[in-house]
């Protein structure tokens, strides 16, 4: 239970300070699909639905642009989504090592496997 708790607020912690990060990524992501549904005369909502669609990857492909600058814009989309993912799974991983290492006492496995390995060689 202390590893989860641990884990919570350290990656809750991380979420918070990267806040402006989102919000830069998910403006620009929401920009960007704007960008590709004004060239390809789609309504916004479905701009933005195609945008996070994209960034997801997940990429249903019910709406797909044919012009080439939408289709630049496409690539776009998804490489921002793949940052943002990255960054978003980054801070779990952090706050499930720290976690971890709060509630392990690390040294004291260490010592553990040292005097094992130890014995070991008195043994041969």
């Amino acid at each position: 239970m202390d590893f989860s708790i641990i884990f919570l607020k350290i990656f809750f912690l991380g979420l918070g300070m990267a806040i402006p990060l989102f919000i830069l990524f998910i403006g620009t992501i929401c920009l960007l699909g704007l960008w590709v549904g004004r060239h390809e005369k789609w309504h916004r909502y479905d701009s933005i639905y195609y945008a996070f669609i994209t960034a997801t990857t997940v990429g249903y492909g019910d709406m797909k642009p044919v012009k080439k600058l939408s289709k630049f814009l496409a690539v776009q989309i998804a490489f921002m989504g793949l940052i943002f993912t990255g960054i978003f799974v980054s801070i779990a991983v952090n706050a499930a090592s720290v976690a971890f290492n709060e509630t392990q006492d690390v040294e004291a496995i260490k010592a553990e496997i040292h005097q094992a390995l130890d014995l070991k060689t008195l043994d041969n």
